[in-house]
């Protein structure tokens, strides 16, 4: 199920339900490379918010993907800059 809100993926965007009682287990899976996320939302959420909820979660996963895949070679600790907060 794709709409337009899942344009500016690479590809399609797959959803599952699965009702868990009180909650739903929502998966969303960008079909081009095959990245997966799962929530959990309220079972009397509408399936709009579902898939809206889960989608955002998704994009927000490809987006960390490419950042990490444009500096695959600087280490966490060398992006740390002095002065801007603590590193634990």
């Amino acid at each position: 199920m794709s709409g337009p809100d899942e344009r500016h993926l690479s590809g399609q965007v797959l959803f599952e339900f699965i009702p868990l009682g009180a909650q739903v287990r929502v998966a969303a899976i960008d079909e081009e490379t095959g990245t997966e996320v799962i929530v959990l939302a309220p079972a009397s959420a509408t399936p709009y918010q579902m898939r809206q909820l889960a989608l955002a979660r998704l994009r927000k996963k490809l987006g960390v993907r490419r950042a990490e895949s444009a500096t695959p070679n600087v280490a966490p600790q060398q992006r740390f800059v002095p002065g801007k907060g603590k590193l634990v």
